[in-house]
């Protein structure tokens, strides 16, 4: 049966998803990616994808939109209403690690965040947890096959993208985050709640230590086709 934002039919969701927060970036990756696509749902502007990857995997598409509760919402619908076994979270963000570039692939297998988002869901004041190691060691056995330099680690999930300051960034960077962004501590706590696997694949597109240029909006879709690369190989080796 239909969940509440998403109107698919049972089955129609293969048993990995991949999941940019953008619904442009979304369709976008369906129609570069797969073949015999279907559209599965339709809600809220939220289009979910269906098709076949090159080598013949069953795989799905569909957007988070932005932020915690966002990406919350759709990662339990599909978990739980769907039976998707793992999500593929592909996006951006930004770094504060000397040694990452922008262009660079992270791959965020551990999340630390200071939201209440576990608090509110479990009344557990959780603010680390963890993605999915065996997905995070395919991750990087197939980034070798990229020439882009890939680098795994701990991000930061932030709720506020406007309320960052120099000193916040500072400290962060003092604690080996990778990098920061606004999903996939949400991602990741809501595929352990349900005995599920997630991981994050990150472009970085703008750096806060580096005087690197900030990537605009015609270069990060091109500089994730890396990275949706690597979730398509992914995709393959679990689907």
């Amino acid at each position: 049966m239909p969940t509440l934002h998403i109107n698919a039919n049972k089955g129609d969701f293969a048993k990995v998803v991949i999941m940019p927060g953008d619904p442009k970036r979304a369709e976008s990756i369906a129609l570069r990616f797969l073949h015999d696509i279907k559209i599965v749902s339709n809600v809220r502007g939220i289009i979910g994808y269906t098709g076949y990857t090159p080598h013949g995997k069953r795989v799905s598409v569909m957007a988070s939109g932005m932020g915690q509760p966002s990406i919350g919402i759709y990662a339990h619908e599909l978990y739980v209403g769907y039976d998707v076994d793992l999500i593929i979270r592909v996006g951006t963000a930004g770094s504060f690690n000397p040694s990452i570039h922008v262009r660079d692939i992270l791959v965020a297998d551990r999340a630390h965040t200071r939201s209440n988002f576990a608090y509110q869901l479990d009344r557990k004041n959780v603010i680390d947890c963890e993605g999915d190691k065996e997905v995070a060691d395919v991750a990087m056995e197939y980034a070798k096959n990229y020439e882009r330099q890939t680098v795994r680690g701990t991000i930061f999930t932030n709720d506020a993208f406007y309320g960052e300051t120099k000193r916040m960034r500072d400290i962060w960077a003092t604690k080996g985050y990778i990098g920061v962004e606004m999903e996939s501590f949400a991602l990741f706590y809501t595929a352990q709640r349900h005995n599920k696997r997630a991981i994050s694949l990150l472009t970085v597109s703008n750096h806060f230590i580096n005087e690197e240029e900030e990537l605009t909006v015609e270069e990060k879709q091109t500089s994730m086709r890396e990275t949706v690369s690597l979730a398509i190989d992914i995709a393959e080796h679990f689907a």
